[in-house]
């Protein structure tokens, strides 16, 4: 899950979470804690099996690129015209709690703790970028951010625990501009930029998925670009204060082409996707692979097919994964080196939580629950 920078101590796994993080996994795959408990008889009644993904009934058209999944029963989604929704009973009734006021707003992140708390993102230039909190479920929300700079557009969100985070923006005078919280997003401030490596030309984040920003741990965290002539993973290992820059092999060279989103399963391994999101447009590389935390990557063997926006890792599993947009979803088995896509429904967002609930969320008011 994304909330917390996806660290919550892994759950005891049940029977059913086991049998989909094998289903998963390709025979004779290692995944972590995956045979526990678990008959030789169920493992071999799905193997084989593909990931399928049950939509839920929304009742909104809105487009949900903010997608926070707490478990396997609640979720929170954010999208336009300020549209958040939350269920807490797997998807089969969704409860309206947008923040009043918010419809001129497009919230394009949202990070949650729990089923009550959560902090969600706003984008755009000047004081379109916002940051909204609530404590009770939704029922009423606090602004606790509201950016004054014209220059600053602000794209992603992610946090490391239940207090602090971060928010990361467009360049402003170069270099990319971060906010940081040490109270659960109450109040939040403007990094320093010194140890910001300086932007390249036409650079720029994308808030496609809420993904563009990412952590692991207690301080690990990753920011992806586009825009400028090399597509670039940025990596701090001290939240935010310094930061080094990698060069990915995903599109470049256009404003519509570079990383969209980044997951990481350690501090070591990553899956980054992307490439060009113009419908008419090719992406044949639209994913690559770390082993190193981001200071190389390599172009998968097989990439998706075309653009994808958001990327999760499967729980309890070294090399399971998927990848979202707008033509389908794709699986890997083998760590991000090659895909195949197992749905073609659109979607603009993925996360997974460690009960083994996954979701995914998109255009036209679609998010649904992976199942068999």
């Amino acid at each position: 899950m994304k909330a917390m920078g996806k660290t919550r101590r892994l759950m005891a796994m049940v029977t059913g979470g086991a049998a989909l993080a094998a289903a998963l996994v390709a025979p004779g795959a290692h995944a972590a804690q995956v045979t526990e408990g678990r008959t030789a008889s169920q493992e071999a009644a799905v193997r084989g099996l593909l990931p399928e993904w049950r939509l839920t009934g929304t009742g909104t058209g809105a487009r949900f690129r903010g997608l926070a999944a707490v478990s396997r029963t609640t979720a929170w989604v954010a999208g336009s015209k300020g549209t958040v929704l939350r269920t807490s009973d797997g998807g089969r009734t969704w409860h309206d709690v947008s923040p009043p006021g918010a419809a001129e707003l497009e919230l394009r992140d949202i990070e949650a703790f729990d089923g009550r708390r959560a902090v969600a993102l706003a984008i755009g230039e000047g004081e379109a970028s916002r940051v909204l909190r609530t404590e009770d479920g939704g029922a009423t929300w606090t602004e606790s951010f509201r950016n004054t700079d014209p220059r600053a557009f602000f794209n992603c969100l992610t946090f490391f625990d239940s207090r602090h985070g971060l928010a990361a923006g467009d360049p402003v005078d170069g270099r990319f501009r971060v906010l940081s919280t040490a109270d659960g997003g109450r109040s939040w401030r403007v990094l320093p930029d010194a140890g910001m490596p300086a932007a390249l030309p036409g650079e720029a984040g994308f808030a496609a998925s809420g993904q563009c920003l990412v952590s692991f741990g207690a301080k690990d965290v990753w920011l992806t670009t586009g825009g400028a002539e090399t597509a670039r993973v940025l990596h701090s290992r001290d939240r935010g204060l310094t930061w080094t820059a990698s060069a990915s092999t995903l599109p470049a060279g256009d404003p519509a082409r570079g990383v969209f989103a980044v997951a990481f399963r350690d501090r070591a391994h990553g899956i980054a996707v992307g490439g060009d999101y113009r419908p008419d447009q090719a992406s044949p590389q639209a994913a690559a692979v770390t082993g190193d935390g981001g200071r190389s990557w390599r172009q998968s063997a097989t990439p998706p097919p075309a653009y994808r926006s958001g990327v999760a890792w499967l729980p309890y599993s070294r090399t399971a994964a998927l990848a979202v947009g707008p033509t389908g979803t794709g699986l890997t088995r083998d760590g991000g080196r090659t895909w195949r896509t197992v749905d073609p429904g659109s979607y603009d967002t993925v996360d997974c939580t460690p009960d083994l609930g996954c979701w995914a969320a998109g255009e036209k008011g679609r998010v649904a629950r992976l199942g068999l």
